[in-house]
């Protein structure tokens, strides 16, 4: 009981030195900054209440087509990053063609930067004026954010397909599945309630991408904020556009941090049972 008790008391100790210590560091900072020879004009520039607060509804306005280009390709990217996924996980030398191809998709998409994927789309598909085709920029920054982030996400199910052990697909082969149903009922649904946690921290990013958008002059809550900086000479507007994409990452992250320790609170559960 007396250990526990010290261990108690040692725990708490820790904590308020580190609360301690953080808060030193932050005053530090604080009046490093504040106190600095170029703190007056840059509290003009971005910290004015009247410029932010003036910015705001413009931006928030704009943040909605972020949120729809974010929602709608999210969908996508979850089919689209499935289906890769799967092919390159097919074994045996008849799919090898079909691996190959997923392979250099998913190493072209995770090795293109994200703007450049979208300039080159947004700009060239386009200027071709092919019959048919969409031209507007929004789609074919949508198309590019799919492409790129499938490459990710197809990575993340393959490792998620990966974890579940082979013994799995032999016992539901043993039961009369086809390799096809066995993926389909058996392998699939626990893979991927194993990648939820990372499949949610890239969404995250696709999320804060979506600014991505605004280089081809689509009128989304970065390029907001940039007309609005223009028009003020301050930048204020930056700091309402960057609180937008903050208010909407929060909560993601924090779901992914209570899923992520669900999953570690069961398989302590389970290892606990066994």
């Amino acid at each position: 009981m007396l250990g526990g008790l010290r261990l108690e008391a040692e725990g708490a100790r820790g904590v308020a030195i580190a609360l301690l210590s953080t808060a030193v560091f932050l005053t530090a900072v604080v009046v490093a900054v504040t106190q600095s020879p170029g703190w007056p004009e840059v509290h003009r520039a971005f910290f004015d209440w009247h410029d932010i607060t003036s910015t705001f509804p413009e931006i928030a306005r704009a943040f909605k087509l972020n949120v729809k280009i974010f929602l709608v390709c999210e969908v996508f990217i979850l089919i689209l990053a499935l289906v890769i996924a799967v092919l390159r996980s097919l074994p045996g030398p008849v799919f090898f063609p079909l691996r190959a191809l997923a392979i250099i998709y998913t190493d072209l998409a995770r090795g293109v930067p994200t703007i450049l994927v979208i300039a080159l789309l947004g700009y060239g598909v386009p200027g071709l004026q092919l019959q048919g085709v969409p031209t507007s920029r929004v789609f074919w920054a949508g198309v590019g954010l799919v492409l790129v982030y499938s490459g990710y996400v197809a990575e993340v199910y393959r490792a998620g397909i990966e974890s579940v052990h082979p013994s799995q697909e032999a016992a539901a082969r043993s039961l009369g599945l086809s390799r096809f149903q066995a993926l389909r009922r058996v392998i699939l649904p626990q893979a991927v309630r194993r990648v939820i946690p990372p499949l949610l921290n890239d969404f995250i990013g696709l999320q804060k991408d979506t600014a991505l958008v605004g280089t081809l002059g689509v009128v989304e809550a970065f390029n907001q904020s940039m007309i609005d900086s223009s028009a003020t000479f301050t930048f204020g507007a930056y700091l309402a556009a960057a609180s937008l994409f903050v208010l909407l990452t929060i909560p993601l992250a924090r779901l992914t941090d209570w899923l992520i320790l669900r999953d570690r609170r069961r398989r302590q559960a389970g290892g606990l049972l066994t």
